[in-house]
């Protein structure tokens, strides 16, 4: 499955997924831009370099997909995914970052990104973790799937009945799916 949207053009054919690049360094977008059109089924509609100009981007664009760097001026990008969530909330978003922590992952998670994606990664993980949010899936790695689950039960409080308290509705949602099976692909 690649991909381009559901929706139908006019002639039949299905449209490039539309997506906004937001991060503060022009050399990167320009790279991740070059990339990410040279598979053929997306267009970057935007590039932006800050969080207000990425939810300026969702009011005037609407586009299918974000790829939001965490550390920006003026906002960043959680603040940002919060906000575009709000504006736009069918519109996926997958986090870009430097930081390698956990604690990023969580709060991407938590501020309604359904991707996250390390800056070191290769080429081939971007495209992927753009397929598969664009597919409605959520994306990290699996290495990061099984600590996040394994934080997940140590927070349990042995009730197999019940639901940690202090995971947000997205959290459980993500534990649920882990759960269940599913992986990126």
């Amino acid at each position: 499955m690649n991909a381009q949207t559901a929706d139908q053009t006019g002639n039949g054919m299905t449209r490039k997924v539309r997506v906004v690049l937001a991060d503060d360094h022009p050399i990167l977008r320009t790279g991740l831009k070059m990339l990410l059109e040279a598979a053929g089924d997306i267009e970057v509609v935007a590039e932006v370099g800050d969080g207000v100009e990425a939810i300026r981007a969702a009011r005037d664009l609407s586009p299918d997909l974000f790829v939001l760097d965490v550390n920006m001026p003026r906002v960043d990008g959680l603040t940002a995914t919060t906000e575009i969530r709000r504006i736009l909330p069918r519109s996926r978003i997958l986090v870009l970052s430097m930081n390698d922590e956990d604690e990023f992952l969580y709060k991407s998670v938590k501020a309604g990104g359904n991707g996250y994606v390390h800056k070191r990664s290769a080429q081939e993980e971007l495209l992927l973790a753009v397929r598969e949010v664009m597919r409605g899936g959520t994306y990290m790695r699996e290495a990061t799937k099984s600590r996040m689950l394994a934080d997940a039960f140590d927070r349990w409080d042995g009730d197999p009945d019940a639901t940690p308290e202090d995971l947000t509705p997205r959290e459980k949602e993500v534990l649920k799916l882990i759960v269940s099976g599913l992986t990126n692909q």
